[in-house]
């Protein structure tokens, strides 16, 4: 006989105490293993918090995931086992058995295996909620500690405080009460089939015994509830990130017609609820709990599926303009709050006049700073030059700006890190005692050149030698962007410092960072956690030694700061003592402002709340506030007191290299090219949008962004600045160009300048197709490719000049089978006009007439950028001895003899006339 319900008992089996002990036994042991990982990480952890001072994120993060565990877990499991027990109480009117096997074995009692199950499902149950409540831990903190934005939203006129803070709090609960009541609905259902409760009974009805129906009837009428609650107080102020109309947030058919379709399906939900209860008192909660279901589905259906449908096209759509304007602006003013855009400066460029000479020697410490080195074909060149030794890497190139020499420069710097995995020798020694650190930086200005095309070096080799004022004192990196292994330092290994010819320098770590190795308690939770019996056993490790681990910046301060997301480009800076310091912008976010545009992963808002300083040699870090009106900052600050210090306490010699983070800047200049039109009108129809021109790089498409330093129309001084160029939507021509401000106390200033609609300004796009255009520049290229070398060609710079605009770009060439690019050429547009020399003084003589001024390099014969001052005549004659002399060397590596003798012959010319000129 298969599945029945029968009243004889069920055959009993055999002893089960001896069976319950051993599985007893293995679910302790498979726990235990399971937990033991954890454990470990967990106590290593908290000595990694105490090393670094940030104990306090550890212990109040790990309260509040085991009190949310407890606070929601227990009850909800106590809750559940509540119900479920109610639901079994007294005897079964019938028993659900099915058979064993062929039935020969006997008969399984359903209704009482449900019964033994009831306790350990509870449990589990509870578990799971527990583990998914705790990971809200980062929620119901920011819940209690909110801080209010000072800003209210235009439908409601709540704080913006209470729809980032306090609705996510109360979604989650509202959340997980109906979720609880819906669940033990659906499990109490077939728990009282399964006893005979509920049973069929003609004509298509059920029959439910009182106390059931009354209990069925409490969980209906708590889901009823829970739904009201629901709509009224989540789902409503929700609205104001609805996408209904040409905007986020709400808009005209949300508020007069989603709005009063949400509170009336709230009523019926209540009516709903009241019908239940009458349902129950009559003996027919069927039928009650089938019209109440039927009623508020119908008006879900037809009052915020189909009339607000119908509303939007039929009434809206024909004069959204119209009826949406009020709503627009109020999206308008909330994504630029949201995103910093309301602070953006406007300036207005009058018509371009004609750049003169006198005009680039008035803008001198701009052109001098012309970045001709671009980031790929210098770390190309200082991965070929510098890396010393294979296991060395410079994984990326940074533009920074020093005072070098008495000058402000603009600079390019690579830190050389330790590449563990590509040691010769793949041991723990070797791996995680002896080569334990990168060693140094190498530092390039941005635009000058030697003789052989190859960047000048201010600071070079092992270990770092600075040829100018700039000097790194303490050279070992011990933390930085390379994905490091742990490492002991003070062990009886000698640790690798750096190579000096054929020999090996060693050194002894004498920084505070690391955690101490202790006793052998500690020794074996080391083990543990890093899964390497070596580190119990060695006895190289002593009790002194210290063990270095989360040292990939990004994981060690993401680890320490787990509630804050961080910039995708760390910098290393060269401090005045000569220390090495990486600086990690940390951003605050939420997806919760209403009316803000949002980014593809829900971002509403966003600040550069935090610069974090982490010390490359021990790995001491600090925190420092760089938004302090952030809310956001503001609330993990009262939650987690002392970790943040305020900017001011930042070194000056540090906070000379702050900047406006990229991530940030992208999106707002990528939202910029829209929002910067603030009529609703202009807005709706988008005759004024911006574009951000484009270049193409090995990694596709990217933005058209660049660091120079220069002097920005009507500012005194050159500083350090974060250009994007805008050209109209579906044109090539210029419309405006923005500026992110780094120096001093303009630091993070936004200031657009807009270029007058009557005059045509070429855009990035139209240069580049007037210099591939141009048949010097095309025969050049060609003749490159025909003697076997590739022409690399650099970034286009924007330079703006005054009123103008100035375009620079460089050419490299590599040798087909060679890894190193040589600044070859520097092309230079202006207008219509477009010229290419060897230097960028030269292109500029030529475009420009007169001359601008020569620099000496110290290591070098020539320079890559003039400067003013000195004999016009001179100033050409050199020029052209130099434009000479590269020939003949070109000739030299071509074995071209005959044209060597040329060239060289014409150079002594030169330098003859020079000579009696003198």
């Amino acid at each position: 006989m298969g599945n029945a319900r029968t009243r004889r008992a069920p055959i009993e089996g055999p002893p089960v105490s001896r069976r319950r002990i051993v599985l007893t036994f293995v679910l302790v042991v498979f726990l235990a293993l399971w937990l033991m990982p954890a454990a470990v990480t967990l106590i290593t952890d908290l000595w990694f918090f105490r090393e670094i001072g940030y104990t306090v994120v550890f212990t109040r993060e790990l309260i509040a995931r085991v009190l949310l565990f407890f606070l929601v877990g227990v009850p909800s499991a106590g809750i559940l086992y509540f119900n479920l027990r109610m639901a079994q109480r007294g005897l079964a009117p019938v028993h659900f058995t099915i058979p064993v096997g062929d039935g020969t074995a006997g008969m399984i009692n359903l209704t009482a295996l449900v019964r033994r199950l009831t306790l350990p499902f509870a449990i589990l149950i509870g578990v799971m909620i527990g583990f998914a409540a705790s990971a809200s831990w980062d929620m119901v903190l920011q819940v209690t500690n909110a801080t209010r934005f000072g800003v209210t939203d235009p439908i409601w006129g709540r704080d913006v405080g209470y729809y980032v803070f306090t609705l996510p709090g109360v979604t989650a609960a509202v959340g997980l009460l109906r979720g609880l009541a819906l669940g033990i609905l659906v499990l109490l259902v077939p728990i009282y089939w399964l006893r005979g409760d509920i049973i069929p009974a003609p004509p298509r009805q059920l029959r439910i015994e009182p106390t059931a129906a009354r209990h069925l009837a409490i969980l209906l009428v708590l889901v009823f509830v829970l739904t009201a609650v629901r709509l009224w107080f989540v789902d409503i102020p929700s609205l104001l990130y609805s996408t209904t109309g040409p905007l986020v947030g709400a808009s005209y058919t949300d508020l007069h017609a989603t709005l009063p379709m949400l509170r009336l399906s709230a009523i019926i939900a209540l009516l709903g609820a009241v019908a239940v209860l009458l349902g129950s008192q009559r003996g027919q909660l069927p039928r009650y709990t089938l019209w109440s279901v039927g009623g508020y589905l119908a008006v879900v259906l037809v009052g915020r599926g189909l009339f607000p449908m119908a509303m939007q096209k039929l009434l809206v759509a024909p004069t959204e303009l119209t009826r949406e304007t009020p709503y627009l602006r109020h999206h308008i003013a909330a994504t630029r709050a949201a995103w910093g855009l309301d602070s953006v400066e406007i300036k207005d460029l009058g018509d371009a006049g004609n750049l003169t000479i006198a005009d680039i020697r008035a803008n001198a410490p701009t052109i001098d700073n012309v970045r001709l080195w671009d980031r790929d074909p210098l770390l190309q060149t200082f991965g070929q030059l510098q890396e010393i030794r294979t296991y060395y890497d410079f994984l990326s190139v940074d533009d920074d700006r020093y005072w070098i020499d008495g000058k402000y420069r603009q600079v390019l710097l690579a830190p050389r890190e330790l590449n563990s995995k590509a040691l010769p020798t793949q041991t723990f020694i070797n791996n995680h005692l002896t080569f334990t650190h990168g060693m140094g930086a190498t530092v390039a200005p941005v635009n000058q050149v030697t003789v052989e095309g190859l960047p000048v070096l201010f600071i070079k080799d092992l270990p770092p030698v600075s040829t100018v004022s700039l000097k790194i004192t303490r050279p070992q990196i011990y933390y930085g962007e390379e994905q490091y292994d742990y490492a002991f330092v003070g062990t009886k290994q000698r640790e690798f410092d750096h190579p000096a010819g054929d020999e090996n320098i060693y050194a002894s770590y004498t920084g505070t960072g690391g955690v101490h190795v202790g006793n052998v308690v500690r020794r074996l939770l080391l083990a543990i956690r890093f899964g390497s019996s070596n580190v119990f056993f060695s006895g190289d490790i002593t009790d002194d030694s210290r063990v270095l681990y989360y040292r990939n910046i990004k994981d060690r301060v993401g680890r320490a700061l787990p509630f804050l997301q961080f910039d995708r480009d760390p910098y290393l800076v060269i401090a005045a003592d000569g220390t090495q310091k990486w600086l990690l912008d940390a951003y605050t976010s939420t997806d919760r402002y209403p009316y803000a545009k949002a980014l593809g992963d829900g971002t509403t808002y966003m600040r550069n709340s935090v610069k974090v300083v982490i010390d490359a040699y021990d790995g001491a870090m600090k925190a420092y506030i760089n938004a302090p009106n952030d809310p956001l900052i503001r609330t993990w600050a009262k939650i987690f007191p002392g970790i943040f210090v305020p900017m001011d306490s930042m070194p000056a010699d540090l906070r000379a290299h702050i900047r406006v983070p990229d991530e940030l800047y992208r999106i707002q200049t990528n939202l910029f090219t829209t929002y910067h039109m603030d009529a609703p009108e202009d807005f709706y129809h988008r005759d004024d949008q911006w574009q951000i021109p484009t270049v193409d790089e090995k990694d596709g498409a990217v933005p058209f962004m660049r660091h120079i330093v220069m002097r920005l129309p009507d500012e005194k001084h050159a500083e350090f600045i974060y250009m994007v160029p805008f050209t109209q939507r579906g044109k090539d021509n210029l419309a405006a160009w923005m500026v992110a401000r780094n120096d001093g106390t303009a630091y993070g200033k936004l200031r657009v300048y807009r270029l007058s609609r009557q005059s045509l300004v070429y855009g990035p796009t139209q240069i580049e197709a007037r210099i591939n255009q141009d048949t010097e520049i095309s025969r050049q290229i060609s003749l490159w490719d025909q003697r076997g070398s590739k022409v690399l060609r650099g970034d286009l710079l924007v330079i703006p000049i005054e009123q103008s605009l100035l375009y620079v770009q460089p050419l490299y060439l590599q040798a087909d089978k060679g890894r190193i690019p040589e600044l070859k050429r520097v092309v230079v547009a202006y207008e219509n006009q477009v010229v290419m020399d060897e230097t960028l003084d030269g292109a500029l003589t030529t475009m420009f007439g007169g001359a601008t001024r020569q620099r000496v390099v110290p290591d070098a014969p020539v320079s890559g950028v003039a400067a003013a001052a000195g004999d016009g005549q001179l100033q050409t004659q050199l020029t052209e001895a130099r434009r000479h002399f590269l020939s003949a060397l070109d000739a030299q590596r071509n074995g071209d003899w005959a044209k060597y003798g040329e060239e060289i012959k014409v150079l002594g010319q030169i330098l003859e006339r020079v000579g009696n000129r003198k």
